[in-house]
């Protein structure tokens, strides 16, 4: 069996809490989805936030739950697949608000994507900070048009986010353990 590693997204209330969490589990080997799963947190979603319409906008099934049984859940669904890394976009958001699996190896996708040195598709003429890092712009909907997908916008739905984290992951094209641990 290939190892597997997961591109965790989430998003947030006014409040600050987690609303809903997409989780997609892959083959290190060719960065093909192997699992999925889609969590709106019932509760949490009724205090509403910047993205609360699109959350149910998805073919995606949808599992509903308290908190707890929720991040049961996730991690269930880590363990069972042998995941030990857990990349998102900007990882230390999702990170500092799933506190709960901190035990994970966490990576940062955006640690990659927005820096010149690494991502050869950005264009010579964008600003960038002494460090590489792009001075604006280097969200995933920008960062998916770099990369060559002219048609993309972004969703602010969790599992889709996820699923297109994951694409930017399989364009870069470097090994999982390229990706900084946060």
């Amino acid at each position: 069996m290939s190892r597997r590693f997961a591109v965790i997204d989430t998003e947030t209330n006014w409040n600050d809490d987690v609303m809903s969490i997409g989780v997609i589990i892959a083959r290190t080997k060719n960065f093909k989805g192997t699992d999925s799963r889609y969590y709106i947190l019932p509760e949490e979603e009724k205090v509403k936030g910047m993205y609360s319409k699109s959350m149910r906008r998805t073919s995606h099934e949808i599992l509903t739950g308290n908190r707890y049984e929720v991040i049961d859940d996730v991690r269930d669904l880590l363990e069972s697949n042998g995941v030990d890394d857990l990349f998102a976009y900007n990882a230390s958001f999702d990170k500092r608000h799933l506190p709960e699996l901190s035990d994970f190896c966490w990576r940062d996708i955006m640690k990659v994507a927005a820096y010149k040195q690494y991502n050869p598709c950005i264009p010579k003429d964008l600003p960038c900070c002494k460090t590489g890092r792009l001075r604006r712009g280097y969200g995933v909907e920008p960062m998916l048009q770099i990369l060559g997908v002219d048609d993309y916008c972004e969703s602010h739905n969790a599992i889709i986010d996820a699923r297109d984290e994951l694409r930017i992951m399989r364009l870069l094209d470097y090994e999982i353990d390229f990706y900084p641990e946060i």
